[in-house]
């Protein structure tokens, strides 16, 4: 499976400070990137190390989207799921928008961290994404500063990064959990509950292989 995993060395230094915000205590016994869920460590989520208490909840300014990059189509579905689905060895780019709605009374988040997981797989010892099995995916975790823009959510704070997926002839219909974490403020080093505030949400994503 080609997975590509970003490496530290190619990474701006502004990208480095956000994800080094978003580290696990030195006191943890991994280090991973970013955060420390199923990568090297073995936390069932980012509440193994961080708290839920920031001002950003589950209501009507919350932004957590999934669009196909080339028509702008939301992959959400009824349930509040989303589905990815596409050919063997077909490429899908999407759209990853995380943020808070113009209006939002709440500050805004400074930075959005996010990982997509299987996981049946946190447990495993593997350097490297722990996306579904048999579907490679060049960004499956990452970290951003809140300042970027997109047409369908114009006026809000967000961040948007591009993420490709695609299904090998060994693929099979699957679904990962997208677990993501909005902060603010600044971490206080070997404490990540101190300094920031930090709001969890997670979303079901599921994976078909079309015929």
């Amino acid at each position: 499976m080609r997975t590509r995993v970003v490496s530290w060395q190619s990474a701006s230094p502004l990208a480095l400070l956000a994800l080094g915000l978003l580290w696990l205590p030195p006191a943890q016994p991994a280090l991973a990137y970013p955060p420390a869920v199923g990568i090297l460590g073995k936390a069932r989520n980012c509440l193994a190390c961080h708290a839920d208490d920031g001002p950003w909840r589950e209501d009507a300014n919350l932004i957590v989207d999934l669009l196909d990059k080339e028509t702008g189509k939301s992959l959400r579905e009824k349930d509040g799921s989303f589905l990815i689905s596409a050919r063997p060895r077909q490429s899908r780019t999407l759209l990853i928008v995380l943020g808070r709605a113009e209006g939002d009374d709440a500050p805004p988040p400074h930075r959005n961290g996010w990982i997509f997981i299987d996981p049946a797989l946190i447990q495993r010892d593997h350097l490297g994404s722990k996306f579904a099995p048999g579907w490679e995916v060049d960004i499956s975790a990452s970290c951003r500063l809140v300042g970027d823009v997109h047409e369908a959510y114009e006026g809000a704070k967000i961040t948007a990064l591009s993420m490709t997926v695609r299904p090998t002839g060994a693929a099979k219909d699957a679904a990962v959990e997208w677990q993501i974490l909005m902060t603010a403020g600044e971490a206080v080093k070997g404490d990540a509950t101190r300094g920031l505030v930090q709001s969890y949400f997670e979303r079901k994503v599921r994976l078909k292989v079309e015929e």
